[in-house]
């Protein structure tokens, strides 16, 4: 799924309660993280829910991967992944995510803590990208 195809398919739901079970459904799909990659040393601090973040780079992209406890973070973590994953480190800190959330109005219906936690994602991947756009 690409970030049109995400907001043609917000459009199409008139409630916020089917748009929450579209998130949901979307974390349904992530691949869970390996037991050996959710350690405390990828533990993204300031999520509401357990929430781990590993990485590489590919040529100029950065691959994320991502996973959380909790099935809406999966979702949520889902969005972010759908904008942001594959992309150069440019790309990443110059695309505004805030405006794809407010767009899909996602910090509107979540919980305070939760649009924390999606902050505090988006910051973790923010530094991954920042360093990766360093000269060596």
């Amino acid at each position: 799924m690409d970030v049109r195809t995400l907001k043609e398919t917000f459009e199409f739901f008139d409630d916020w309660e089917d748009k929450y079970r579209f998130v949901i459904d979307l974390g349904k799909d992530l691949p869970s993280l390996p037991e050996a990659q959710r350690i405390d040393a990828n533990l993204i601090r300031g999520c509401q829910s357990q929430v781990w973040l590993t990485h590489e780079t590919r040529g100029e992209a950065l691959h994320f991967a991502m996973d959380s406890d909790a099935h809406i973070v999966k979702g949520l973590i889902s969005i972010v992944l759908i904008t942001l994953n594959g992309r150069s480190a440019e790309e990443i800190l110059t695309t505004d995510i805030e405006a794809l959330f407010e767009e899909l109005q996602l910090l509107s219906h979540l919980s305070a803590a939760r649009g924390n936690g999606l902050r505090a994602m988006i910051q973790r991947i923010h530094a991954i990208a920042a360093a990766a756009s360093e000269p060596v």
